[in-house]
């Protein structure tokens, strides 16, 4: 039987404006980098609260990494979305969509990460 979910991956072709995105913009804390067997590049991150991790890998001998539109996001959780949102834009990550205002007091929005991965951002409501 499965336990817990250790991780996702997301492969990248920039390493580091793709750490440094998710480190510096968004907050999480780089956990450990190592270089796997096969060669692959890893970085470890986590949100604080979380116990799972996002694995950010540079693998070049996959080929050239592709994200197709709407096909996977990571959605985070904020106290705070319009202040949020300040701050993103002030470190030049605006929203892309949103926020759209949900239950009392929610909202939802979406802003792009380096190499085009979509990001989500929740902000729950006192019914939620």
């Amino acid at each position: 039987m499965i336990k817990k979910l250790l991780h996702t991956r997301y492969r990248v072709t920039d390493l580091e404006k793709t750490v440094a995105f998710y480190r510096d913009v968004l907050g999480l804390q780089e956990m450990r980098r190592h270089t796997s067997g096969r060669g692959s590049q890893l970085v470890f991150l986590k949100a604080p609260g979380s116990e799972e991790e996002i694995e950010i890998c540079k693998f070049d001998q996959s080929g050239p990494v592709v994200v197709g539109p709407d096909l996977t996001h990571l959605a985070f959780e904020v106290d705070d979305m319009e202040a949020f949102a300040r701050e993103l834009a002030k470190k030049g990550y605006p929203l892309s969509d949103g926020p759209h205002p949900h239950g009392k007091g929610g909202a939802i929005a979406f802003i792009d990460a380096p190499e085009g991965y979509e990001i989500e951002l929740i902000q729950r409501g006192s019914d939620e």
